[in-house]
């Protein structure tokens, strides 16, 4: 059987899919692999692992592979010598140790101009500043760079022996030129970093090298993009991605290029050639949902934990959640956020504590959607995914909330399946990247907004709105 490959190197194991190519999936891999935190705030993992695993889970798929598409974890650095051995264990998206350098940073550039040429500000988890504690902190191994590639990158060339990098992905490193698509000469001159480690830039479907049996392997895209195109993102003034993982993004294709003069919300380069996009972040979504569940119901199922919350009404009689567990990106770039419950009363139980968790998550969701709409994009329905999708009660939540319609679509893979779709443009089955969705994409199920709990939401998200000054003021 013909098959597309998808690849998302993620953060805490790879992924990989084969796919027909009309988009039905034949088989699934998941390979994990460690995480290493040898100081507070530090993140890193080690490339060999990525690439081990990689190798295991292409080898069980099977099928004749006709194209492979990659997909991956941002950001994450990985520094290599002029032999391309790896100098240090990587540095991830969720490092924070770059404070300083971040300031530095917008200090060398003028932070309105960074936002100008890099569509965001700096921020700990982007590539640039990891660059530059790196040439602080550790002079040996910095001194001896000649390479710079992202995660998913290292994996591509350990499986072509080229060096390359999506326009997308190299969005997030905060060296790219983003509304040219090209590496930023001022950017790189204003920070030192040599042009000559970075590698080419090519469009998402773009092939980037063959494996040793001559199988083409797309460019690919951050995990973001590539998920965003898994559930028919590719353009203007159609669906929104609405992601509800451990972190939750909405995610607009833009007619063209344009920053967000605040930086609240990051604006890449999308997996479809010469597209834009725009995302709001916030650090914990479903990953809010997890904690509760883990410190106050261990032992129960969250198909329970939601039973539990659909017998409270909306609005939860007054209960209020904060999602500002780790932090927060979109609307407030605040590491230093952090959550609360607020309205708690005698009568509140754990049904009540979950069902503000999933309204906080969905309010937080609506401030990146209304910074969208300031961007101009106009938003009519949304295309959910991820591991909170698979509850009803929070997609009708997060329906209402939002004001819009919530697609599902039949395949649940994300970013390995908008990697496999890129997998099937390269590898000839599908002319481009919009022939790919029209062919593999179907939609199965519409959640409508109801039209009584959004009356209680716009209340609900006009109190939420005014937490985070108030939890700012007394930390």
């Amino acid at each position: 059987m013909t098959v597309l490959v998808g690849l998302d190197v993620g953060t805490t194991g790879v992924k990989a899919i084969a796919i027909t190519p009309d988009g039905d999936v034949v088989s699934r891999i998941e390979r994990p692999y460690s995480l290493s935190t040898p100081h507070p705030g530090w993140s890193e993992q080690d490339p060999e692992d990525w690439w081990r695993e990689s190798q295991a889970a292409l080898a069980e798929l099977g099928g004749e592979i006709a194209g492979i598409g990659l997909a991956g974890q941002m950001h994450g650095l990985v520094a290599l010598d002029a032999e391309d051995r790896v100098l240090r264990p990587a540095i991830l998206w969720n490092d924070q140790r770059t404070g300083a350098e971040c300031a530095e940073i917008e200090e060398r550039i003028g932070l309105a101009r960074l936002v100008e040429l890099t569509g965001n500000r700096a921020l700990p988890g982007f590539t640039a500043p990891k660059l530059l504690w790196l040439r602080r902190h550790e002079p040996d191994a910095y001194a001896r760079i000649r390479h710079v590639l992202l995660p998913k990158d290292y994996v591509r060339l350990r499986l072509t022996a080229e060096r390359a990098m999506d326009a997308a992905d190299a969005s997030g490193t905060l060296l790219l030129d983003v509304g040219r698509r090209t590496w930023s000469d001022e950017v790189l001159d204003a920070l030192e970093v040599p042009a000559e480690w970075l590698p080419p830039v090519l469009e998402s479907p773009e092939v980037s090298g063959r494996t040793a049996d001559g199988i083409p392997v797309a460019a690919g895209a951050g995990d973001q993009a590539a998920a965003a195109l898994g559930v028919g993102v590719v353009g203007a003034g159609g669906p929104v991605s609405v992601v509800l993982g451990t972190s939750g993004v909405v995610f607009a294709a833009l007619p063209g290029y344009r920053s967000d003069p605040q930086a609240r919300l990051h604006v890449f380069c999308h997996a479809v050639p010469g597209s834009w996009h725009a995302m709001g972040v916030m650090l914990s979504a479903a990953g809010s949902l997890q904690w509760l569940r883990d410190r106050v119901a261990p032992n129960v199922s969250f198909e329970g934990l939601l039973e539990e919350a659909a017998a409270w009404p909306p609005g939860a009689d007054g209960l209020l959640f904060a999602p500002y567990l780790a932090g927060e990106r979109t609307p407030y770039p605040d590491p230093d956020a952090r959550g609360a419950f607020v309205g708690l009363e005698l009568r509140h139980d754990r049904g009540a504590l979950c069902r503000a968790v999933l309204e906080g998550v969905a309010y937080g969701l609506r401030d990146s959607l209304a910074l969208l709409r300031e961007l101009g994009v106009e938003v009519r329905v949304g295309r959910v995914s991820g591991g909170g999708a698979r509850g009803r009660l929070w997609l009708e939540i997060v329906a209402s909330v939002l004001g819009i319609p919530l697609e599902l679509t039949e395949v649940e893979e994300g970013s390995a399946f908008g990697a496999a779709l890129l997998g099937g443009v390269a590898g000839g089955l599908h002319s481009d990247v919009h022939d790919a969705v029209a062919r593999c994409i179907r939609v199965t199920d519409t959640v409508e907004p109801d039209p009584a709990w959004m009356a209680v939401y716009h209340d609900g998200h006009a109190r939420y709105r005014r937490l985070y000054p108030a939890i700012k003021g007394v930390l």
